[in-house]
This record gives structure tokens, sequence and C-alpha cells, in this order.
């Protein structure tokens, strides 16, 4: 509830020199910003889903973020104010942003926008529900193709809460792992559950494990990220009863790292930003070499000077962390070269 009322309290920041306009994409109220000056050829588009685990956040506290990006790559920005569980539980959040999604690539023009050249992205559950639409429009040969996805420290998956990142960093704020877990099983099932057995390890079947095991295991992140007291967790007995409660996470809708080669390969020009102290770093460092071994062109930023969640600091003046506005102008950055 207190994160919902500091949402209100952030006041968004507007900068001179955008038109912003609040429309409804079939159903689904957006915010869009177009810059003013008369560009020669339509613009590019960015679809922006905001974080907050799809229980936190709205379209109004991340306004400076859209503002700044649309503002620093002269993009038509659209950003989603989707609905928030437990209200709505999965994936009604992501569903809304999906059909948010094929609103404007279909009628991009009608926008300013060149339908080949749009982006989606979000920070952390944002970027999972923006990695999990890219992955579901790959099917939709009816739609122009996305032209690239931004993933800012984005939740990836649910199989493995005992990789370095979770176990480095799991006191660290503002995701703390045993908070994180909870708020982001909530999403999934409506409930606030113990998840102490899940972050061992216990609900994930011998079978998902040995599926899933070349993808999301910590041979597969660099020795670098392996310091600061890492230690190898062992699997704990398995528990049917936490598997049936839980076994939605390991949808592609909720755990896009979990996706089959044949859908990995076929994704678009991808950029991915990851903290030093955030808890999901690792999801982003896995999900960036799982891109790179199906061919798919990687933008990868690492900052040690961060931690997961800073940029909702962007825009707040002495408030403001320097890193949250490094991490948005990477993604402006990003954005102008497609």
């Amino acid at each position: 509830m207190i994160w919902r009322i500091l949402d209100v309290w952030i006041s968004p920041k507007h900068y001179q020199g955008l038109i912003i306009k609040d429309l409804v994409f079939d159903g689904v109220p957006v915010r869009v910003h177009w810059p003013q000056t008369s560009p020669a050829e339509n613009r590019r588009g960015v679809m922006y889903f905001h974080g907050g685990i799809a229980l936190f956040g709205t379209m109004r506290a991340f306004e400076r973020t859209c503002c700044y990006i649309a503002h620093q790559s002269e993009s038509v920005v659209v950003n989603v104010n989707f609905r928030l569980a437990p209200e709505h539980l999965y994936p009604t959040p992501a569903l809304d942003c999906r059909t948010a999604a094929i609103h404007f690539l279909k009628h991009a023009k009608e926008y300013g926008v060149d339908p080949n050249r749009i982006a989606i992205g979000g920070d952390s559950g944002g970027g999972t529900i923006a990695a999990a639409v890219c992955q579901q429009l790959v099917a939709r040969k009816d739609l122009p193709r996305v032209r690239a996805q931004f993933l800012v420290y984005p939740f990836l998956q649910a199989v493995d809460f005992n990789l370095p990142s979770y176990q480095q960093n799991r006191s660290i704020p503002l995701l703390f792992r045993k908070r994180a877990v909870k708020h982001g099983f909530k999403y999934l099932t409506g409930k606030m559950i113990n998840v102490d057995g899940i972050i061992k390890g216990a609900h994930v079947s011998a079978d998902i494990w040995l599926k899933h095991r070349k993808w999301i295991s910590a041979d597969n992140i660099p020795e670098e990220f392996k310091g600061r007291g890492y230690v190898p967790a062992v699997p704990p007995p398995f528990s049917e009863k936490l598997h049936e409660l839980c076994k939605r996470g390991f949808e592609t809708m909720f755990s896009p790292l979990l996706a089959e080669d044949n859908i990995i390969c076929q994704l678009p020009e991808t950029f991915i930003l990851t903290f030093e102290y955030d808890l999901i770093r690792d999801d982003g460092l896995l999900y960036k070499k799982r891109l790179e071994d199906n061919g798919v062109p990687v933008t990868w930023h690492h900052l040690q000077d961060g931690f997961h969640g800073i940029t909702v600091s962007f825009g707040l003046g002495p408030f403001e962390f320097p890193a949250a506005r490094k991490c948005l102008q990477h993604v402006a950055d990003f954005l102008k070269g497609i």
C-alpha cells in the first residue's frame, strides 16, 4: 500500500518541447509523448512498461522516465498504464501491455511513427513483460516486426533464486530476496505465501531442473560475478504442494528466460542493462548469453554503482542517484541507433 501512495506523491516532470496526450489503445489507458519538432519522416516509436512487479507503479510515477527518453532519443514514447495485481492477477497486466503493443504496431502511422522502428521495453517487472510480449509477437506475421527490445534490470525466471546475485544481493535495497519472491508470487497467485521453500528451490521438479539447467545455471555466469560470498546451493527435496502452487511461474509470460530456442532466435536486437548490486542481475546476464548464443545482437551495459529500482530516483533533485541518469541515457542512446 505504501508504494502505491508514494506513486501518487512522486510528481512527474514534464520537458519543454513535448506534446503529451492521454489516450486509450483498445481499452488500455496510455500516455503518449511526441517531440514538438516536425521530423522529415515518421519517428521511431517506443512502448514503455513500468516496473513494480505488476503490483506497484503507475503511469504517473514513471512519467519523468518517459519524458526523458522521448526528449533525449527524439522518439514517440507510449507509457502504458496497465492494470495491477492483486486486483488483476497474472497474466492480466502482461495481456494489457500486449494489447497496447499490438494496437501501436497496427496504427503506428496514425501517431506519426514508422511501424518498422518500434522498440518495446521497460524496467524490472516491466522488463519481464516486455521480454514476454516480444516473444509472443514473433509469431504475429500480420504485424510489423518489433525493431528492438530494451530491458532494464529485468526479472526473467522463477526457477533458481540462488544464483550468485540472488545470494550476494539478498539484503540490498530496494529489492530484498525474500520480499521480492513473496511479491512475485503474490502477483502470480493472489496470495501472500511462505516462500522459504521456494527460495531454496523446493518448487522445482527434477524434470524442470533437467530441462532448464542448461540455460539457468551459475556455470553460465562469468567468473567475475561469482565473488562476494557466493556458494553453490544444494537443491532441497521436491515439494509437490509448492510446485502446484507455483507452476504457472514456469510459463514464459512470467519467466521469459524459459522460452525455447526457436523463439529466442527470432527476437529483435536487444539492449540489456544490469547493476552490480541488484538481486536479479544474473537474470539479465543469463538472457544476454541465451540471446547471443542464438545469434541475436545484444547491447549490454553493466553499471557498478547501481542497485535495483534506482531509476525511480531520476528527476528527484538531491534524491537522484547518478547511476539513474546514466542508465536512462544509455537507453536513449541505444534507441537513437535504431
